[in-house]
């Protein structure tokens, strides 16, 4: 009997995290309401780097204990240098985002507090800024997601538990 030894990995990305993968290994996160998970990946070198995006702005926090990967202003940054720093140009990147969602029911007009719609639109403000184009997004909506993305077949896998899973 031999036994087979898996010969790659799923790298989780926590809640205000972001993080690099190489193929074979994929890259996870979970608990995406509000949140916005952005992938920015090349899919010839098979590289991808996933962020967790809570909020817009980091203005919004407060300085001295900020943690940059939870915002989409800061977070973005750290992680097209990270790719970049892996020998990547941003010419060749291109992103996927999923998330965003309205979790709760807001009587009101104010967009303060729409989280989700705001972290959609900062997200895609930063990538505009890098000239890094959306190949596709799943976004909005009023239901959570757990997103799985594979840098070797460029496939990120959405799973919801009203909507069930797709891949975009």
């Amino acid at each position: 009997m031999s036994s087979q030894t898996q010969e790659w990995s799923i790298v989780k990305v926590g809640i205000a995290d972001l993080n690099v993968v190489t193929a074979p290994d994929m890259i996870r996160t979970s608990g995406l309401g509000s949140c916005v998970g952005v992938v920015i990946y090349n899919i010839q070198r098979e590289i991808a780097g996933m962020a967790h995006i809570m909020l817009p702005d980091s203005s919004l926090g407060k300085q001295e204990s900020l943690n940059q990967y939870k915002y989409a202003d800061t977070a973005i940054d750290i992680l097209v240098d990270k790719l970049c720093s892996r020998g990547l140009r941003k010419s060749q990147l291109k992103a996927k985002l999923a998330g965003g969602a309205q979790m709760f029911q807001i009587n009101t007009s104010n967009d303060i507090m729409r989280i989700g719609k705001r972290n959609i639109e900062a997200v895609l403000t930063k990538l505009e800024e890098h000239n890094i184009p959306v190949e596709s997004s799943d976004v909005g909506g009023s239901y959570g997601r757990t997103i799985e993305f594979n840098p070797k077949t460029g496939k990120l896998k959405i799973r919801t538990i009203t909507k069930g899973e797709h891949v975009i």
